[in-house]
């Protein structure tokens, strides 16, 4: 059976604002208090959505949750009405508020680890929320996560949910922004691919000095177990402890994947000439060769990678077969960044690349590949998909004159404890609800 990678982007809130909340995220804390802008933010998603789209590259959308939390701040002992919860909150703990109105919901490749059936042992698609237990402000969207990924893969038959991992450090889960799937052709049996920041059962061993590990290997395997891979295709790498010290807090900003390739930073992981060849390894069980692209420390530094976010971009397959790089538009004018493209395009397999601006969600360390989740769909799992949020120009533009009717042009951290941000939210979301024919409640 026909199977596609489809990208699921997930709508930038009307919440969204620079609170420099994730640490070990060069990008989030350099604009930490700078004013940012949820219309463009959101539009310039809806944009990148619409690009893939008319490039042939099939699209779905994901809606945010509601935010301010204000459950969340009850839960720890905030009372009144919601304008007197927010301004207390605004009073009292103002990295608390910033916390629960954080639009982070937005970087969908931590929403889940997704696991296409074609690799599992029961034939089903498997997705296990992330946890995001390393950081306040995403440690609260896993609930909702789980109940939207269920409402738009609802049938039993050929989806099967996992509940987020346990919070506890031991667990600490990230999604897939820490995980890759490679595979001769979609719809064959791949390799599945778990990177971890630290092993969380042997504290002695190697992780990083200056910034956390989030994503452990304890989390990968029971991720792995659960999603009944095999484990002779199945393969877990350690990032290099350096690469997260200088601001690579997931994997997916050093490295990306798509079907038989893998794009990646030379010190992104630890012992990486033996990290590769136990990878190639695995892959020759797919009958193919696994094409490594790799870039080396001297034709672009860490530091670069981090500041362009040239592996955060997406490889996608175009209609004609051929693989396109999708890349930030900070690439497109850094020159050691345009010319490691230039190069990857001159000895292929990549045979083009395009430039998409998301400079609001890079204000905040995300770049194109931190937007979407890529779900692996057969025809037959494409038709049980809730039609209502795969991308058509009628959604599109629906979409965009819902963003521009709701969203503030300007917002300030100092902003959300304004009770009518909330309210403007909730009529957002109301709306939003009916349009994509989900229930946001």
């Amino acid at each position: 059976m026909r199977a596609r990678e489809v990208n699921f982007d997930a709508i930038v809130g009307p919440t969204h604002n620079y609170a420099g909340l994730s640490y070990g995220n060069v990008a989030s804390l350099k604009n930490k208090a700078s004013v940012s802008s949820p219309r463009q933010a959101a539009l310039e998603g809806l944009a990148k959505m619409k690009f893939l789209a008319d490039l042939g590259v099939p699209q779905g959308v994901l809606p945010p949750p509601l935010r301010p939390d204000v459950g969340m701040l009850r839960a720890v002992g905030y009372g009144g009405t919601d304008a007197q919860v927010l301004a207390a909150a605004g009073r009292d703990d103002p990295t608390l508020l910033a916390a629960v109105s954080s639009a982070s919901a937005m970087w969908a490749a931590n929403a889940a680890t997704v696991s296409p059936g074609a690799d599992s042992n029961d034939g089903r698609l498997q997705f296990t929320p992330a946890n995001l237990i390393s950081q306040v402000h995403r440690s609260i969207e896993p609930q909702s996560t789980a109940a939207l990924l269920r409402a738009i893969f609802p049938d039993e038959e050929y989806f099967a949910h996992h509940a987020p991992l346990p919070c506890q450090a031991r667990w600490s889960d990230e999604g897939a922004a820490n995980h890759m799937h490679l595979c001769r052709a979609f719809g064959e049996p791949g390799i599945e691919v778990f990177v971890y920041g630290r092993d969380a059962s042997r504290p002695e061993s190697t992780g990083p000095a200056k910034f956390p590990a989030r994503q452990t290997l304890d989390a990968c395997q029971a991720i792995a177990r659960r999603h009944g891979l095999p484990p002779e295709r199945t393969l877990f790498l350690q990032q290099n402890p350096a690469a997260i010290d200088a601001g690579v807090f997931h994997n997916d900003v050093a490295a990306v994947s798509h079907r038989d390739v893998l794009l990646c930073h030379g010190q992104a992981y630890l012992d990486q000439p033996a990290a590769l060849a136990a990878l190639r390894a695995k892959f020759e069980q797919t009958g193919a060769p696994l094409h490594v692209l790799e870039v080396p420390e001297a034709e672009l530094t860490l530091a670069e990678a981090v500041e362009t976010y040239l592996f955060n971009s997406q490889i996608v397959t175009l209609p004609d077969g051929t693989l396109c790089l999708i890349a930030p538009g900070e690439c497109e004018h850094h020159p050691r960044a345009r010319a490691v493209i230039d190069r990857l395009i001159a000895q292929g397999p990549i045979r083009s690349a395009r430039f998409v601006s998301v400079r609001q969600s890079m204000r905040n360390g995300g770049g194109p590949a931190c937007l979407r989740l890529r779900v692996v769909l057969t025809d037959a799992e494409l038709a049980a998909t809730h039609p209502g949020v795969l991308l058509t120009d009628a959604l599109y533009v629906g979409l965009v004159d819902w963003v521009n009717r709701h969203y503030r042009e300007e917002l300030r951290v100092t902003d959300l404890a304004d009770v009518t941000l909330l309210d403007e939210a909730r009529a957002a979301q109301r709306e939003l609800g009916a349009i994509l024919g989900l229930s946001l409640a």
